[in-house]
C-alpha cells in the first residue's frame, strides 16, 4: 500500500444535538459543509482524483469537560 494517499481531515466546529441528528438523517446544513469540503479536496486533487471514489467519514464526539478541584 505504498500509493496510498494521506487522508484529509476538516473540522466543522460546534454543532447542536438537533445539526448532528439531521446529519445523520443526510440533511442540514452539516451535509452542505461535508459536501463543500468534498468538492474542494476533489478540486485540489485535480486530475489525481479522476477515476477514483472519494469517501467521506464523519466522526463526531464530545469532549469531557475537566475535573478541576475538590469542590468542583
Amino acid at each position: 500500500m505504498a500509493n496510498a494517499a494521506a487522508p484529509i481531515v476538516v473540522k466543522l466546529g460546534k454543532a447542536s444535538k438537533k445539526k448532528i441528528g439531521r446529519l445523520k438523517d443526510g440533511e442540514g446544513p452539516l451535509v452542505a459543509d461535508v459536501l463543500e469540503a468534498m468538492a474542494q479536496v476533489k478540486a485540489e486533487l485535480g486530475k489525481e482524483a479522476e477515476g477514483k471514489e472519494l469517501v467521506p467519514v464523519v466522526l463526531v464526539y464530545r469532549q469531557k469537560r475537566k475535573k478541576r478541584g475538590f469542590l468542583d
